[in-house]
């Protein structure tokens, strides 16, 4: 703040320099003009020295990884037998790099574990992606046809390209009814759904995306090894 004030107080005195030569009305117009700079650097100053007092945040609470939280199934789409007593929980972004790891990895999952195992999938679009609520909402839309698998893996294939256009050139690829699609799309019970999977994200400490839990546990070892031997352990104690 200093360096910024005395760079203000040279800037000034250029000026009136420059302005010397000038009769007394330019004089005097020049000293206004001064007198408005440092009241305004004084402003300045004050809301910034403002800031540096304000208390910092306060630190986020470290998450349990031995906590189990309660992650219903809802209308969320889902794969594998719907009584298997294992449940893989997805949190998700279509838009996300990482999380399109993870289907390969799931898949290899669920063949191991055909009866004991089922995946759901749950909507986290993030703000930083901002192609990624319009594919949430192309996803569910695609799910109210029966659709929603064909739909998840045209999504994380085409990553670089959610656009509104593409999404409906996907949906037309997948074989839906596009009047419907896009209806559904535009729906409030689609968005109402997004929200609650949302809400219940941040209830279960979810602060990005993919994270995965195993019959309520997270998942810290993404791996087609860590869950293997997650759902051994859930298996057991159930």
């Amino acid at each position: 703040m200093r360096y910024a004030h005395s760079s203000a107080v040279g800037l000034t005195a250029l000026v009136f320099l420059a302005a010397c030569g000038g009769n007394a009305d330019e004089m005097r117009e020049i000293r206004d003009g001064q007198r408005q700079i440092m009241a305004k650097l004084g402003e300045l100053e004050k809301r910034i020295d403002q800031g540096a007092a304000r208390p910092a945040a306060p630190p986020v609470a470290p998450v349990d990884p031995n906590k189990v939280y309660s992650l219903p199934v809802g209308n969320s789409p889902s794969k594998g037998p719907a009584n298997a007593p294992v449940a893989i929980v997805e949190f998700a972004d279509f838009q996300c790099p990482f999380c399109a790891k993870v289907p390969g990895v799931v898949d290899e999952v669920l063949k191991a574990y055909p009866n004991d195992v089922k995946f759901v999938y749950k909507q986290l679009p993030l703000p930083m992606h901002p192609n990624a609520m319009g594919a949430s909402r192309a996803a569910l839309a695609a799910n109210q046809q029966g659709k929603f698998w064909p739909m998840y893996e045209k999504l994380f294939e085409n990553q670089r390209a959610l656009d509104i256009e593409s999404l409906k050139k996907y949906a037309r690829e997948v074989g839906l009814d596009m009047a419907q699609f896009e209806k559904d799309m535009a729906s409030p019970e689609v968005q109402k759904q997004i929200d609650e999977e949302m809400t219940l994200a941040k209830s279960a400490q979810v602060n990005g995306t993919p994270t995965l839990f195993v019959n309520g546990k997270r998942v810290v070892d993404r791996s087609a090894g860590g869950l293997k031997k997650m759902i051994d352990e859930a298996s057991k104690a159930h």
